[in-house]
């Protein structure tokens, strides 16, 4: 298959575009920097130039290919404006996308995280919050999936709060990033909350298994750690850079702040059994094992 990724470079993006290409796929992959093109090329993709918001070149690369894998999403997560600006952006071009594979019967994958339920781990059958800050996030992702009864595979993987490679990425590299700045290894509540987890790596591989197969309409969880405790995330941090732990107010994080403080661990028990997804890679305490001062 012949396939269109977005957000190709990303820590998801990248291991998604190796691992289509070791698994007898070809990619066209976007990119907005001559550094990504390169990076792109390296790996072994096509390049098509452009960016997210570049809706032409969205729909180009779609009417190339069998196929689209939509990972890309904007940088700036500093205030809740531009956290908004990215939302937006992401969703006019998940609606392009959509809309330029229907009556086609072809894939697309687009990525939404796990949702919050109090008390239990969230499944697959949740649906996503559509009120909060990330709402609009949801109804874009609901919006594509309800594609399926126009002629389009949509299907959509659902990310937990930290997607980690080498002990880096996800909300857990964004409390190693706070660490480095602030000289203490924070976190925010009581530290008990959960968050779930999946290595890079073995989520690239269920997103190709969805787009390989799943029914459309569809939705999976890539999740291999159902949720580690905040504050177990935290001390590993502070032993790897040999920094303090302790517990420092939500408005440290910005927008996320609020998000942190949740409860929100998650199972995949069902994509494992549907999909016969196996993850093999190290759980994020292990992988943060890789962090160095």
């Amino acid at each position: 298959m012949h396939v269109f990724v977005t957000g190709g470079t990303g820590t998801i993006g990248s291991a998604v575009v190796a691992d289509l290409l070791g698994n007898g796929h070809t990619v066209l992959a976007l990119a907005r920097s001559d550094a990504s093109e390169q990076a792109l090329k390296d790996a072994g993709a096509e390049v098509l130039r452009g960016e997210l918001a570049d809706l032409d070149a969205l729909r180009t690369g779609a009417a190339r290919t069998d196929g689209v894998i939509s990972l890309a999403f904007g940088r700036d997560y500093g205030s809740p404006e531009a956290l908004a600006a990215s939302i937006a952006e992401e969703s006019a071009a998940m609606a392009t996308l959509g809309e330029a594979l229907i009556g086609s019967d072809r894939p697309i994958v687009t990525v939404s995280g796990t949702p919050g339920v109090p008390g239990r781990a969230s499944t697959e059958a949740d649906p996503l919050p559509t009120e909060g800050p990330v709402a609009q996030r949801s109804r874009s992702t609901n919006a594509l999936l309800s594609l399926s009864s126009r002629g389009v595979r949509a299907t959509a993987v659902r990310m937990p709060r930290t997607v980690h490679n080498r002990g880096e990425g996800g909300f857990a590299g964004l409390l190693t990033e706070a660490a480095r700045k602030s000289g203490i290894a924070g976190y925010p509540g009581d530290g008990t909350q959960r968050w779930p987890a999946v290595h890079a790596a073995d989520a690239a591989a269920l997103f190709r298994l969805v787009l390989e197969s799943a029914p459309a309409g569809t939705v999976w969880h890539a999740v291999t750690d159902e949720g580690d405790a905040v504050r177990d995330i935290a001390e590993v941090i502070g032993r790897r850079l040999g920094l303090p732990v302790q517990r420092v107010p939500e408005e440290t994080f910005g927008p996320f702040g609020p998000i942190f403080t949740m409860d929100q661990p998650s199972s995949s028990a069902h994509t494992r059994k549907t999909l016969g997804w196996h993850p093999t890679h190290p759980s994020l305490l292990e992988d943060l094992e890789n962090l160095r001062p």
